[in-house]
Parts: C-alpha cells; sequence; structure tokens
C-alpha cells in the first residue's frame, strides 16, 4: 500500500500534499493518506476527495507541535503493522526532516526531488531532474521500504469525490522523541497568496535597480491579485525574503500568469518556473535568455513599463 504524508496547517490540508496524494490515486493500486497531530481528525475526512481509500490518524497531544520526531515514530509504527511499503511527501522543512529521520529509523532508501512517478509492471519508478535540471533520469529503491519526497509544486490537488475509511492509530513514542519542546513559532507578516498557491505571479531580479523599486512588483502583484516573487541574486543581496526565491535553490511555481521583472532568466532560476502557464517577460536587454522561453517579452525600462501596466491593470478593475 502506498501511505501519503498529508502536512496540515491552521486546519487545512497542505496544497502540495493534496497534489502528491491525487498523484498517487492515480497509479491504480490502493493510496492511504496519513495524518498526524492533534484535534485533526476532522482533516481526515477531507482527503477521500483527493482519491485516498483510507486515511490514518493518530491524534495525541505529543504531535500537535510542527516537530518531526514524533511523527518518526508514528510512521514507523504504521509500516510495522500495516501493509504499507511505500510512504510519499511533498517537500516542506516539516517533511524533509520526517523523511529524512524515517529513512535512518527504517534503513530504508528515500528518493527526493522527484517530478513524476509512474508504475512500471508493478515497480515504481520516480523521476528526477539531472545536471541542473537539464536531463531527467530514472530512479527506484533496492529495499522494500520505499520512501520518495517530490518537488514543491509538481502536481496539483485534483478532486475525484469520494470518502475514506478513518483508522485510528495509537502510536508509540520512543522517550528521545518527545524530549524537544517547541517554545514559537513564527510566522512571516505577508499580503496575499504564496507564491506556491498564487495563479499569477510577479517576479523581480536585479535589473531593478535596487530593493526600494520592489515597490513597483509589488504593485502590480496586488492588482492582479497575485505574489510577489524573488530571483536567488536578489535575496543573496539581502533585496527580498529568502521564502519568495524562485528556482533551483528555491521554490517550483507553476501559477497560470508569471511576469518577469529585470530577471535574466538563467537556467537556475527557469527551472523553477518553467511549469507556468504563461510567461511574461519584460527587460531592458534584448539579448537576455529569458526572452527564450518567454511568451511575451517587453524590452525597455522596467521602472516605466511596471507602473504604467499596474496602472492600466487598475483602470480595468
Amino acid at each position: 500500500m502506498i501511505a501519503v504524508f498529508l502536512e496540515h496547517h491552521e486546519g487545512e490540508l497542505q496544497k502540495g500534499a493534496l497534489g502528491v496524494l491525487a498523484k498517487a490515486a492515480q497509479l491504480g493500486d490502493e493510496v492511504a493518506g496519513v495524518v498526524l497531530g492533534s484535534g485533526v481528525k476532522d482533516l481526515a475526512a477531507r482527503a477521500g476527495r483527493f482519491g485516498a481509500a483510507k486515511v490514518f490518524v493518530a491524534d495525541d497531544p505529543a504531535l500537535e507541535a510542527p516537530l518531526p520526531q514524533p511523527r518518526v515514530d508514528a510512521l514507523a509504527q504504521l509500516v510495522h503493522e500495516q501493509d504499507v511499503d511505500t510512504i510519499l511527501f511533498a517537500v516542506s522543512v516539516l517533511s524533509a526532516d520526517v523523511a529524512a529521520g524515517l529513512a535512518a529509523r527504517l534503513d530504508a532508501g528515500l528518493n527526493w526531488d522527484l517530478v513524476d512517478l509512474a508504475s512500471d509492471n508493478g515497480n515504481l519508478v520516480g523521476k528526477r531532474p539531472a545536471l541542473e535540471d537539464t536531463v531527467y533520469v530514472d530512479v527506484g529503491w533496492t529495499g522494500e521500504t520505499r520512501l520518495a519526497m517530490f518537488r514543491p509544486g509538481t502536481f496539483d490537488p485534483v478532486e475525484t469525490g469520494g470518502e475514506a475509511e478513518v483508522i485510528d492509530l495509537s502510536p508509540q513514542f520512543v522517550d528521545f522523541s518527545t524530549q524537544a519542546t517547541m517554545l514559537e513559532q513564527a510566522h512571516a507578516e505577508s499580503e496575499g497568496p504564496s507564491i506556491e498557491d498564487a495563479d499569477v505571479i510577479v517576479a523581480g531580479g536585479r535589473g531593478l535597480g535596487s530593493p526600494e523599486n520592489f515597490s513597483l512588483v509589488e504593485a502590480l502583484a496586488k492588482a492582479l491579485g497575485g505574489a510577489v516573487a524573488a530571483t536567488r541574486a536578489v535575496v543573496d543581496a539581502g533585496w527580498y525574503p529568502y521564502a519568495t526565491q524562485v528556482g533551483q535553490t528555491g521554490k517550483t511555481v507553476s501559477p497560470k500568469l508569471y511576469i518577469a521583472c529585470g530577471i535574466s532568466g538563467a537556467i537556475q532560476h527557469k527551472v523553477g518556473m518553467q511549469g507556468s502557464g504563461v510567461v511574461i517577460a519584460i527587460n531592458k536587454d534584448p539579448n537576455a535568455p529569458i526572452f527564450e522561453y518567454a511568451d511575451l517579452g517587453v524590452v525597455g525600462d522596467l521602472n516605466e513599463i511596471v507602473p504604467k501596466l499596474t496602472q492600466l491593470v487598475e483602470q480595468r478593475k
């Protein structure tokens, strides 16, 4: 059986995890969701709409804080007690910790950074980018317990209807797993959707000239109801938060519309946004690589173009 770790936050199952669940359900085998937390039984039933035949729920105060080790205990117990041979994760800070700890606990193989999963004559085959995302390679597992982690934004949640059988788990925690205590959980202040969930993203690069000019990008994103993203160079320079970084060492996004302002379009950035529906590039350099894969290119001074574009959008609204 394939199980999918369903991460949740503020009473909602995360989009990335539901996307992985929907993909797993397409493989044809019985798929189960796993919900771990405190006061989370109501979340379990929702997983059935995305293809889960069963949902294992561990509802315990020890799982209230988003700490990895108690979740490793619960998942390891699930593998030992149920007919689960594969556990899939959508990448996040928490799931990366959990998957690594579970791999060590079970002496299991963990394939990460996957962008697809298929069944080949009963064998699971993952696909991951290599050589700076210029090629794709097939990967597999040599052991019985298979762990896999997928890039963010790889799969969209697809509701198929249906109900899941909810099965309660009573995890047993080892001593060291409950020694850590979360004292505080900080949240970045932001307006609008996150870049992982946004249908529209307006991204800024070094071509903006200064961090102050990100106000131009923010104004356009607000007018379009979208989110603001940034390149690695901008983040490394301290112009914008790392949470907004798109690219090979940042996040992978797949909005319907991606507007790149002052972004040259290096391969490291391309791999993070190449799944976008429509790409619009604004750059004063007509030879910028981003024009090679943009659907629409505007050559000119973004300091003039972006404010006018924002004004036009607001007028249309």
